[in-house]
């Protein structure tokens, strides 16, 4: 809250609120000064809210300042929900109200200001529909809706201007250039129109020069004109292509459609429907309500403790154990209709799980169909006038076109790359050749110097260029007059080997357009024809692949139930000639047969068991009895043990000393004592 309330007066304090506050003033301001801070920053983003509150009524206040934060989409604090606390703390200017507008405010002046701007031409009239009935005022309002859509297209545009770099000064930069060269090309044109005046029939030549222009300007329209129509020309083909190949495809798929297969996919489709809508959509919206009222009661209730997780996690498990002992239960109990009844409850619950994993298979795939209806009508409304979305082979053939250009543009990079290295062995050429041309021109001077005559080089190389300069416009004179007799000559004839070239082009092209408009109404027929055959075959195929899939299910069921009995019937089998080799065996009057059997086995078992365990019990209470004699004679063993050990170490160091210098044979070495 301090750090809320420093950033509040440092704005404040700054342009152009220039409020001079501290955290003493500013936190002891009252409620109706508070308000008028809030009405001055509110005035700043919207100049309309320029007034003293204390002329105009509290309500009327707290109105207009709710619907300016509305409008810029303010939202009270989290421990604020109740709208009623937020407007009762907005009219009495309650600080824990105030102050978070204001830091809210404070910190968005400059996107603020913009979203009033933009609300004050958005925000449309609320007009009743019965108001609307009169026709003055319905089309008033559409007049005003289209006012509102134009100012959001200027609007943006204006914003795309302002953010693509561009600036006035450097369009003014850009003009002051352009006007330079602008005299310069005038200036240019005045020497050049000097320069000509005096050749005679420059009228003549110009007018040549002129039509020469218009021509060449003519052939690139031409060109351009040749291109684009070469490019609808292919666009046609490739439409005209697709039609053909559209066609065949609907003419072998046109065998079996009838209105009775559009019916009965009519009545899937209903059933499909139906299904969705009684009774997966209802469970959908069943089980999102229980977890919106779960949600809303672990809302509502206190936070948890560890203690309550506790209480909470042995609470679980007693609920599991009785459930297991109800299961334990029931199993004991269980009825053979019972038994019998689980498979089918089972291939019930299988068949359900199925048919609600198909129809949420069938919503995700009506959902992708969607979204790429979506994007395909994104995709072509975003693809410029007069062309069509490209296709697979289209893109495919784009793709060969650029890698062949790429290959031709890598080659033109490496011949680009050797000219620029001979490019920089030339220059460096070139300054070696000017250094050796000023060393000798040096040495040339020196020499005139002593000779007495400087200067005459440069003046011999003056005349020189002079008279080589007078040469070469004359024959540049000549050369230009020729040159233009022969271009003119050369224009008109390319002029009429085109028109000559160009019109059977027109003659085809007109033919072209004609046979495009007929094959597009022929391909609309074909498509109506189309359309219905597919809906008849997708209907068929459906209905069909519906019955395989249920006798699929059916066999695989039944396959089911079959094993099953099979296994089961082995099973009891077995168990019946277990159990009457028993009784055999437990009748027999031969005690050597009566042994075999398997209660005189388990009998005999349990016999020696307990023999047994009498025997261990025996053993047992026999080593309780002697284990305190035991322990403690086991003691004394372990105290004479350390005692012998002790005097055997006794006894070795006894003979260690008495042995020095003398020679002592022990595990079979000899070994002297010093």
């Amino acid at each position: 809250m301090g750090e809320q309330l420093k950033l509040i007066i440092e704005q404040l304090n700054r342009e152009p609120f220039k409020k001079n506050f501290n955290l003493i003033t500013f936190d002891s301001l009252e409620p109706t000064q508070l308000l008028q801070v809030l009405n001055d920053v509110l005035a700043e983003i919207d100049s309309k809210h320029a007034i003293d509150i204390r002329e105009e009524m509290p309500e009327q206040t707290v109105k207009r300042m709710l619907s300016v934060l509305g409008l810029l989409k303010y939202k009270p604090p989290g421990n604020m929900p109740d709208v009623s606390d937020f407007r009762k703390g907005l009219v009495t200017g309650s600080k824990p109200v105030v102050h978070p507008i204001l830091h809210w405010l404070l910190l968005r002046v400059p996107e603020l200001k913009k979203r009033a701007y933009l609300a004050r031409f958005l925000v449309k009239l609320d007009i009743p529909a019965e108001f609307l009935q009169d026709d003055i005022i319905n089309d008033t309002f559409h007049q005003y809706e289209e006012l509102v859509e134009g100012f959001k297209a200027y609007h943006k545009e204006c914003e795309q201007l302002r953010t693509s770099g561009f600036s006035t000064a450097e369009i003014k930069k850009d003009i002051s250039a352009m006007e330079e060269e602008k005299d310069q090309l005038l200036k240019r044109v005045e020497r050049l129109k000097k320069r000509v005046e005096s050749v005679s029939n420059h009228h003549g030549m110009l007018e040549h020069a002129r039509q020469l222009r218009v021509e060449k300007e003519r052939e690139e329209a031409l060109s351009l004109q040749k291109q684009e129509q070469k490019h609808q020309l292919f666009q046609a083909e490739q439409r005209l292509q697709r039609s053909q190949q559209q066609l065949k495809d609907l003419q072998q798929a046109a065998g079996d459609a009838s209105p009775e297969n559009l019916m009965k996919k009519l009545e899937e489709e209903n059933k499909i429907n139906s299904y969705m809508v009684s009774e997966k959509l209802p469970k959908e919206l069943e089980a999102m309500r229980h977890r919106v009222r779960y949600l809303q009661k672990m809302t509502t209730e206190p936070a948890m403790g560890q203690a309550d997780v506790q209480e909470l996690e042995e609470k679980i498990k007693e609920v599991d154990m009785q459930i297991n002992q109800m299961i334990d239960k029931r199993m004991m109990r269980s009825d053979p209709m019972d038994d019998k009844l689980t498979l089918y409850r089972q291939q019930a619950s299988i068949i359900s799980r199925k048919k609600e994993s198909k129809a949420e298979e069938l919503q995700e795939a009506r959902e992708e169909l969607a979204s790429a209806e979506r994007e395909l009508k994104q995709k072509s409304s975003q693809a410029p006038a007069g062309e069509e979305v490209i296709r697979d082979d289209e893109l495919k053939r784009l793709v060969g076109k650029l890698r062949s250009k790429g290959t031709v543009y890598k080659k033109n990079r490496q011949e680009i790359a050797e000219l620029k290295a001979e490019y920089a062995i030339l220059q460096q050429t070139e300054e070696i050749l000017k250094q050796r041309h000023e060393s000798v021109q040096q040495k040339l001077q020196t020499v005139e110097a002593e000779k007495g005559i400087s200067g005459y080089s440069n003046t011999q190389e003056e005349l020189e260029k002079v008279s080589a300069i007078k040469s070469e416009l004359d024959e540049r004179k000549g050369r230009a007059l020729g040159d233009m007799s022969e271009m003119v000559k050369e224009l008109n004839s390319r002029i009429v080997d085109q028109k000559s070239a160009l019109a059977p082009v027109i003659k085809e092209l007109r033919l072209l357009r004609q046979t495009c408009q007929e094959i597009s109404q022929e391909y609309e027929e074909k498509k109506a024809q189309y359309e219905s055959c597919a809906a008849g075959l997708e209907s068929n195929s459906s209905k069909l692949e519906q019955e395989v899939k249920t006798l699929r299910e059916e066999t695989a069921n039944e396959q089911n139930s079959y094993h099953y009995i099979n296994s089961m019937t082995a099973i009891n089998e077995m168990q019946i000639q277990r159990a009457a080799e028993e009784m055999k065996l437990y009748v027999s009057s031969d005690p050597q047969e009566r042994k075999k059997a398997i209660r005189e086995v388990y009998m005999k078992n349990i016999a020696e068991q307990e023999l047994l365990g009498k025997k261990l019990r025996e053993q047992q209470k026999m080593v309780r009895e002697n284990h305190s004699s035991n322990m403690e004679q086991m003691k004394m063993w372990r105290d004479l043990e350390q005692l012998l050990e002790c005097k055997k170490q006794c006894l070795i160091r006894a003979q260690r000393r008495a042995s020095i210098g003398q020679v002592i044979q022990e595990g079979g070495e000899d070994r002297l004592v010093l």
